[in-house]
């Protein structure tokens, strides 16, 4: 289907050393514009893997976004930074809408910032802000009633009292362990693996993203196996060393609107009961 278009639309992804859209930076970017003659233009690539448009970010690339993207500190050496780039970035993109998947929440904020920080007046005023991701969950929800649907053939009646939900649930794990037995998957490494199995250690393995200490998610395990802060001013560093060099934030915790468990997590922590 050729797009109606009345400007260029811009299709673009980021690769960045994290997800912090105020402290990380971006490694590399792909520009795809649509243009109302219902040509495409990709944004001229660089010398580097693949061609790739690398951006060195003036920071160390974390070892976990490296396994994620494949880009490393050694690969961007010779790339432009942001600032460098950004002159032609920016004309790339004039003009143009912008697109993405899950851009809203997260590449186009961090875009943003990029050119915020090299004093490039970066405005989104006048653009169209397409996220397909959003698109794709409203027109394929990930409720219950709609994964009872797709992978029971059912209709959920009663749907938001306690037990339907419930039963519905077991019905809908059962159906996608027999539907996905033996389905592989190819992670970015290139490595084939087999997420959905029967095994209740995998699947909790495979559904908890982030190791937590708390049951919230305020405090959790670091991938060295540190328990650290994934909240505010402290967000990143080990819990204990917070609590001994600020140790009035144990008591502003305490006494702050955090859950229960969140509290007798950290006074574990701090006891070293919890380590």
């Amino acid at each position: 289907m050729k797009l109606n278009l009345k400007k260029p639309l811009a299709f673009f992804d980021l690769e960045t050393t994290g997800t912090d859209v105020a402290k990380d930076r971006i490694v590399e970017i792909a520009i795809v514009k649509m243009m109302p003659d219902g040509s495409v233009r990709t944004l001229p690539a660089q010398s580097g893997p693949e061609n790739r448009f690398l951006i060195n970010p003036q920071m160390p690339i974390p070892i976990e976004s490296s396994m994620v993207h494949g880009i490393y500190d050694a690969d961007v050496v010779a790339a432009p930074t942001f600032e460098q780039a950004s002159s032609k970035l920016f004309q790339f993109l004039m003009d143009c809408d912008l697109g993405g998947f899950n851009s809203n929440k997260f590449d186009i904020p961090l875009l943003a910032e990029e050119f915020l920080r090299v004093g490039v007046d970066f405005s989104l005023e006048g653009r169209n802000l397409i996220d397909v991701q959003i698109l794709f969950h409203m027109m394929e929800p990930r409720t219950l009633k709609a994964a009872y649907k797709f992978y029971c053939d059912k209709s959920l009646e009663g749907a938001h009292e306690a037990l339907p939900d419930a039963m519905a649930t077991k019905e809908v794990f059962e159906a996608m362990l027999d539907r996905y037995a033996g389905v592989q998957m190819e992670d970015k490494a290139g490595n084939l693996y087999e997420p959905v199995v029967n095994d209740m250690d995998k699947i909790h393995a495979l559904t908890e993203r982030k190791k937590k200490a708390d049951l919230a998610g305020h405090i959790i395990y670091s991938d060295q196996g540190d328990i650290i802060f994934n909240f505010g001013k402290y967000k990143g560093s080990k819990v204990m060393d917070v609590l001994i060099k600020d140790p009035g934030y144990y008591s502003w915790m305490q006494n702050a609107d955090f859950p229960l468990y969140t509290k007798k997590v950290l006074t574990d922590i701090r006891n070293g009961d919890l380590k």
